[in-house]
């Protein structure tokens, strides 16, 4: 009698996973038949239709499907438009970065020629005889 109950028991498990195994499985990985017939193949056969569906009709090595939302998923949700996120902003302080190096370098040439103004062509041929020396002392 207890043996009975076991067996029913096991036979009504398999059933209804494997049925719900078919239900949950994406349309597109189904093998063998369509996903409708493997309904209907583990309803007529319960316990040979869940086996066949395990051995032969189940997707394998395949992540399970994401599902599909219908509704619009908000941004602090979406991994996608994150990513995209933090991507613009390290974009925009790099952008930033270099606005304040240009800005920077444009102000040294305009106080180095600021510079050559006053001091007229006495640097300028001060710094052209101190290269002239380098240049003797590297030979």
């Amino acid at each position: 009698m207890l043996l009975r109950v076991v067996v029913a028991v096991a036979v009504l498990v398999v059933f209804v996973y494997g049925l719900i195994d078919v239900i949950r499985t994406d349309p597109r990985q189904t093998k063998g038949i369509s996903k409708p017939a493997w309904i209907v193949v583990q309803i007529v056969l319960p316990v040979i239709g869940a086996i066949l569906w395990f051995l032969i009709g189940r997707p394998r090595g395949t992540a399970p499907a994401r599902p599909a939302y219908s509704h619009t998923i908000a941004p602090d949700d979406d991994p996608d438009f994150l990513r995209n996120l933090e991507l613009r902003r390290r974009n925009q302080a790099e952008a930033d970065r270099l606005k304040m190096l240009k800005a920077e370098l444009d102000a040294k040439e305009r106080s180095t020629d600021d510079g050559k103004g006053t001091h007229g062509s006495e640097s300028g041929e001060a710094r052209g005889s101190g290269d002239a020396q380098g240049t003797d002392e590297v030979k």
